[in-house]
């Protein structure tokens, strides 16, 4: 043995040993929130004293357990997955029982009823039914309770298994997942004819989970017409967008004059790019339109009010109402937006839109191929 591989032996044997601490952390992560969650699940339903506790019960459940992590928010997210992955129960229970030292902490008091619960049973055998649908298995050993958070939030059931698949393909960080559904991978997807194409293109780009990634942890466009398109990367979604955002706004007629697209802003001696710039001959202001193809986040709004200031100041006519901004998001939070627009200018406007899909049978095919080989 030389210096060199010492060097790659240790450096092997941390990055192996640090993988299986993450796995295993993150293995008894998912069991025990699925367990909580269907514990309150339980109660709910069939809690001898849950009449006198009713919505308080999470509340009531933080201020009496009193411990770090265990909060109303936590436990409505616990309560979310084991009713969105109630087929998480024979891998739960499995796990459990071939982990000695977990199995002596639970008793079987604890554990044999959820082997027996009717409900869990009856969606195991529909959800195997289906091949678009991932194994219960795979989820729990392949997905961290992370992706599994933010993956349970999907209503649609093909969306969720399209974003188990591909995060499993892909190795996805958390970050990374929640980047794509906020981009619109799915419905990109959706509308990509060549989905393996566009499926590559992201996995190349994506960021990957490390082991230290777990142990540290509506404006509907119905009039898209991007189905000729082979490939449908952001860009093209970005640019699809603005078109039809464009034609929209002109088709409503009664006073929108079209200005510019990306109109160059230049402030000491940077150059800023405003999306799309109407002028409203009625109204008799400027129409100032950002487009992000991401969730709302408070800069967004920041950027917008320094449009609006400059055009106040350097484009605005003294016979001119203030500018309008309007900033168009995939997803927004209330709260975040009513915080990040106190103080700035009125005018700005805040509003999410969403895709509208072809069929998800092509997504089911797509899915069923990869899961199936």
């Amino acid at each position: 043995m030389n210096f060199e591989s010492l060097v790659s032996h240790i450096d092997t044997v941390q990055h192996a040993l640090q993988a299986q601490a993450a796995h295993a952390v993150n293995l008894s992560l998912t069991a025990r929130n699925w367990l909580i969650g269907y514990y309150i699940v339980e109660f709910e339903q069939n809690g001898e004293d849950r009449a006198a506790y009713g919505e308080q019960l999470l509340k009531k459940l933080e201020l009496r357990l009193n411990t770090k992590g265990l909060t109303e928010r936590r436990f409505r997210e616990f309560r979310r997955l084991y009713q969105v992955y109630p087929q998480l129960q024979s891998p739960v229970v499995q796990y459990i029982v071939s982990h000695s030292e977990i199995r002596h902490t639970l008793s079987a008091e604890f554990v044999e009823p959820i082997r027996h619960t009717p409900t869990a049973e009856l969606q195991n055998v529909d959800i195997q039914t289906e091949n678009w649908q991932m194994p219960a298995s795979k989820l729990f050993n392949k997905l961290p309770y992370s992706h599994l958070k933010f993956i349970s939030k999907i209503e649609n059931p093909v969306k969720r298994s399209f974003y188990e698949m591909e995060s499993m393909r892909g190795c996805w960080s958390a970050r990374e997942l929640e980047r794509q559904i906020h981009s619109l991978y799915y419905e990109r997807s959706g509308l990509s004819q060549n989905k393996e194409a566009l499926s590559a293109l992201v996995q190349q780009q994506a960021a990957q989970l490390q082991p230290k990634d777990v142990i540290n942890t509506p404006v509907t466009l119905e009039f898209l017409g991007l189905n000729e398109r082979a490939l449908v990367t952001e860009d093209d979604l970005e640019q699809s967008i603005l078109d039809n955002l464009q034609n929209f706004l002109l088709e409503m007629g009664h006073g929108f004059c079209f200005e510019a697209r990306q109109k160059r802003i230049l402030i000491d001696g940077d150059y800023y790019f405003a999306d799309l710039v109407f002028y409203h001959r009625i109204l008799k202001c400027h129409i100032i339109v950002e487009l992000k193809i991401d969730r709302f986040r408070h800069e967004y709004a920041s950027q917008l009010n320094m449009y609006l200031n400059y055009y106040k100041s350097e484009v605005m006519q003294h016979d001119d109402n203030p500018p309008v901004g309007i900033l168009l998001c995939t997803e927004k939070g209330d709260t975040l937006v009513k915080y990040a627009t106190a103080g700035l200018d009125p005018n700005i406007f805040v509003q999410k839109y969403m895709i509208e899909l072809p069929t998800e049978e092509e997504i089911k095919d797509f899915i069923s191929k990869e899961i199936n080989g």
